[in-house]
Parts: structure tokens; sequence; C-alpha cells
């Protein structure tokens, strides 16, 4: 059990490391970081734009990481605010046409990624690798919230 344990966080770690690396490649040429690269995506993505709310969830980050990102990408004409006479967070980003440029390298670097990351798999072994690995994650997170709430109750 513990073998498996530290086989899974090292492997997930290392994955992890991998993507952040893979992120931040060719983008410092545009006065970008890794961390700014899936809310570019996530905007490139939408027809209607997304609010900071909306980015929050769809990158699994938090207010102050995604406004930081938001304020760079802005600052660096990448995204416009649409009603910026609201709270920023309500406001609705889009591409500008320097920011769908990047968007447009940074698409081709994900589809790089995920062939050369999947090279040597079936498409029935990708298949089942997303599968379980959804599946760990909801068991992980139910394992979360129970122990979220035993220690509500202490």
């Amino acid at each position: 059990m513990l073998r498996r344990f530290k086989e899974f966080t090292k492997n997930i770690s290392l994955a992890y490391k991998y993507l952040i690396k893979i992120k931040s490649f060719g983008i410092k040429e545009f006065g970008l970081k890794g961390s700014h690269v899936m809310c570019l995506f996530y905007i490139g993505e939408s027809e209607n734009g997304l609010t900071a709310t909306e980015l929050c969830k769809l990158c699994c980050e938090d207010k102050a990481a995604i406004s930081k990102s938001l304020s760079a990408l802005s600052e660096n004409g990448y995204v416009s605010l649409e009603n910026s006479e609201n709270k920023k967070y309500r406001s609705t980003y889009f591409l500008t046409e320097s920011g769908m440029q990047v968007v447009d390298r940074v698409k081709d670097k994900i589809f790089s990624a995920v062939v050369e990351g999947g090279h040597g798999l079936t498409e029935e072994e990708r298949e089942v690798f997303y599968s379980v690995l959804q599946r760990i994650v909801d068991n992980l997170e139910a394992v979360s919230k129970k122990y979220i709430e035993n220690n509500e109750e202490e």
C-alpha cells in the first residue's frame, strides 16, 4: 500500500513538474510565464469570453493566482476586459488579436505535448488511463472532503 502511495505521488508530482516546464517553453518571448498559459488557452477556447470566476474553476487555481495572470495578460495586451466598469471578477475577458496569435502557439505546444506524452499508447489504453485517473481524483476528493468534515467537528 505504501509503495503504491509513493509511486503514485512521485509520478503525479513529476508529471506536474514536466507540464510546468512545457508550459514555459517558447512563451517568455511574449513576456509571459507558464502560469499564464491555461488562462490564455481557456479564454481562447471560449467564444463568449470568460470571467475570472470561471477561469478559477477551469484552471483549478485560486482567485489571487487568476487575478495575477489576468493582470499580466492585460498589461501585455493579450486579453481585453468587457464591462470594465463592473468589478473585475464579474467582467468577461476576451483575447485580443495578439492574444490569439499567442494562443495559436500555445495550442501547437499542447498538441505536440499530448502526442509525444501519449507515445506508444493505444487508444484503448488512453481511454482506460483517463477513466482510471478521473476515478482516482474523484475518490481523493471524497476522502479530502471527509477529512475536512471530520476536522470541523473536532
